[in-house]
């Protein structure tokens, strides 16, 4: 079963206290026990107020002003909230800081009635007692640039959704969606799929001398490359010319044309910025974006590390000192480095620093007993690449050896650690080169072998959620906040699926991208227009454009006309039916294959005629600890996935992690697979262990 949900008590009264509003109940107790009990922090959980989800929600006829409601489902909240407010001495808004947090503390101002220009506005980007007390005593009024950037953002993507999707569930089929990120981002998919298919490959010959000295007694000698002919790049396109190239040398010697030999400098890297720390998170600790959001979010409100939404690599002065003092009195002050970072792309939000511990003597060794396994690995990554930032740079002693062999040209290399620098920390995958035995410009070397290699030039890769990301960011589209978000959004969709690690579109990705999006909202889908739209959001946040002029420009434009031709001139499209081998056993006609609001189901090709249909069970492998039946995959309403028992309603075992042929050494009950760990599924016993995917790292 899960574990339940650690809730935050209910607040009663803040008669005489300084009420303080955050968004995460979890943040809100951590940032009581700095505050003390003069405070109240009490937490919103979410928004309040947004856009209505059964309906577009904006009067475009009204200069597209946004029709706001109170969240469903949030009444009892801000009931309470109004009565904390009413007693409170005084009331500080402290959401996250950035565009979403200063629109939520925006509409708290609404529903609590008060000013937004009155300064109760606070803002930290690290949870830190000092960060916090430096807060309350610096409170300002709202920053209604931030709060309109975030408006035109949020209602330009309602527009485009909300006119768009109906559109696909007509044309396409139900419960599909197209949006201003999440299409640019697809067709970034289907355009590298459409390169792959299109890559031809050519073939292509290495040759490889095995050398070694005169004198030498090695049978292996050492590696060099044939990479030039009369001093030009080689080409060896088959089998014939690399047949020739080996005759040819087999009339000449090997003879040392020059010797070459310097240090090498390998620098470190910036601090994460959100991007960067989805992509690292994903190679070292194979951890999804929305994985990792998850986590850094659980330890930036534990106030372990700072905000986690940031495009910037700037780092405090404060914190660069408290860096360099550490490392001096840990590895020495020969390994303080003096590097500068700057930002990738000019529309870089300055506003927040690069994500870092908030204690750099927090060292993960320590950490590990504050932390879970998955907080523990990622808060490492953190402090790791942080700490190595403000190191110097590894040193490598290399050297690169040219050898003449009549007119074809061999290199061989060597490279070795000279200075571990900022490696000391954050370890790479960076293989030396094994040392090169003391050679002599115009040394004659002796052949051992020389070895053939044929090759062909590759396509280039899929994306995985890493390498998206990296585009995405690289081209400008999207902000840190909606990273995580876009391929979930896409997979949830069924326009891509995972091969591995790979992002692949689905023939309906395909579809939608290649016969509506290219042909009627091209501008929405090129990825060129929308970062130029996500600069001109930014120009909102700096004050030089006013919202509801770029999002008209943007409707009237790109949206409103295009939605009518597509209307007009769009074909209905016919869904592609996947026949399977089985035949129907009401009236023996083939099953195809069919996708449902819940997932894939089996349903007779004889429709309307004969209605039988049945869904696909898949099963756990795993026996209900309750009556022995199968433990099969199931999906809630909501779409959301579980296990239970094969034999409901009889029975009803239920599991929301997937459970394991395992049972807990503690209390014998069933192990479920959490994360990359193995941890019992009864509440009541805290059983954890490591899989072998885990032990394996």
């Amino acid at each position: 079963m899960p574990v339940k949900k650690k809730t935050a008590s209910k607040k009663t009264s803040a008669a005489g206290k300084t009420l303080v509003i955050v968004e995460s109940p979890h943040k809100a107790e951590t940032i009581q026990k700095f505050l003390g009990s003069k405070y109240m922090v009490t937490a919103t959980i979410g928004h309040l107020r947004d856009l209505p989800k059964s309906r577009m929600g904006v009067k475009i006829e009204e200069n597209f002003e946004p029709d706001y409601i109170n969240v469903r489902g949030k009444a009892d909240k801000i009931r309470e909230l109004k009565t904390l407010a009413k007693d409170a001495k005084a009331i500080y808004l402290a959401t996250d800081p950035d565009r979403e947090g200063e629109a939520i503390s925006w509409h708290l101002c609404s529903l609590l009635e008060l000013d937004p220009s009155k300064a109760s506005r606070i803002e930290f980007n690290e949870i830190t007692k000092p960060a916090i007390l430096k807060a309350v005593s610096e409170p300002r009024p709202i920053d209604m640039k931030l709060v309109d950037a975030q408006q035109g953002r949020r209602v330009i993507d309602r527009l485009v959704g909300y006119e768009i999707s109906p559109l696909l569930w007509q044309k396409v089929g139900r419960g599909l969606s197209a949006g201003r990120v999440q299409s640019a981002a697809l067709k970034l998919v289907c355009d590298r799929e459409r390169e792959i298919k299109a890559f031809v490959p050519r073939e292509y010959w290495l040759i490889t001398a095995k050398l070694a000295r005169q004198d030498s007694r090695s049978r292996t000698g050492f590696p060099a490359r044939l990479e030039k002919y009369k001093n030009k790049k080689i080409d060896i396109p088959d089998k014939a010319a690399c047949d020739a190239v080996l005759d040819a040398l087999k009339t000449g010697k090997y003879t040392v044309a020059s010797i070459k030999e310097k240090v090498e400098q390998k620098k470190p890297y910036a601090p994460y910025t959100t991007s960067t720390l989805m992509q690292d998170a994903s190679y070292r600790l194979g951890f999804g974006p929305e994985r990792t959001r998850r986590v850094a979010q659980q330890l930036y409100e534990s106030g372990y590390i700072t905000y986690i939404r940031t495009d910037s690599v700037r780092i405090s002065s404060e914190a660069d000192a408290a860096c360099k003092a550490f490392i001096s009195a840990q590895y020495s002050a020969a390994y303080l480095g003096s590097n500068t970072f700057s930002n990738r792309n000019k529309g870089t939000q300055d506003a927040h620093e690069a994500i870092r511990p908030s204690d750099v003597n927090l060292v993960p060794e320590k950490a590990a007993a504050k932390m879970d396994a998955e907080q523990e690995k990622l808060y490492r990554l953190i402090w790791s690449r942080f700490v190595a930032s403000r190191m110097k740079p590894a040193l490598y002693d290399t050297q690169t050896v040219d050898i003449k062999n009549g007119d074809y040209s061999f290199r061989a290399n060597s490279r070795t650690l000279k200075f571990d620098g900022f490696l000391a920390v954050y370890s790479e995958n960076d293989a030396e080169e094994k040392a090169l035995p003391a050679l002599n410009e115009g040394e004659d070397l002796k052949e051992i072998k020389v070895d053939c290699e044929q090759k062909f030039t590759e396509p280039p890769s899929r994306y995985t959620e890493a390498s998206l990301i990296k585009e995405l960011e690289d081209k400008g589209i999207g902000r840190p906040s909606t990273y995580a978000a876009i391929v979930s959004n896409l997979e949830d969709r069924k326009y891509v699926k995972k091969e591995k690690k790979a992002i692949a579109p689905t023939s309906l990705g395909m579809k939608v991208t290649e016969d509506v999006m290219e042909v009627y909202f091209k501008e929405i889908v090129d990825t060129g227009f929308t970062a130029s739209m996500e600069s001109d959001l930014d120009n909102v946040e700096e004050g030089s454009a006013e919202w509801k002029s770029v999002v008209g420009a943007y409707y009237n434009s790109y949206v409103k006309d295009q939605v009518r031709e597509a209307q007009d001139k769009l074909v209905k499209m016919e869904k592609e039916v996947v026949l399977t081998d089985e035949k129907c056993p009401q009236c023996g006609k083939p099953l195809a294959l069919k996708q449902g609001r819940f997932g894939e189901f089996l349903a007779c090709t004889g429709f309307p005629d004969c209605s039988y249909s049945r869904s696909i069970i898949k099963s756990t492998g795993v026996s209900c600890p309750k009556c022995g039946g199968d433990i099969i995959v199931k999906r809630s309403r909501k779409g959301k996935l579980f296990y239970g028992c094969s034999n409901y309603p009889k029975c009803d075992q239920v599991f929301w992690y997937m459970p394991v042929n395992k049972k807990c050494p503690k209390c014998g009950s069933l192990l479920v697979k959490r994360g990359r760990s193995l941890v019992c599924s009864s509440e009541d016993c805290r059983y954890r262990e490591k899989t072998e995917e885990q032990s394996e790292e």
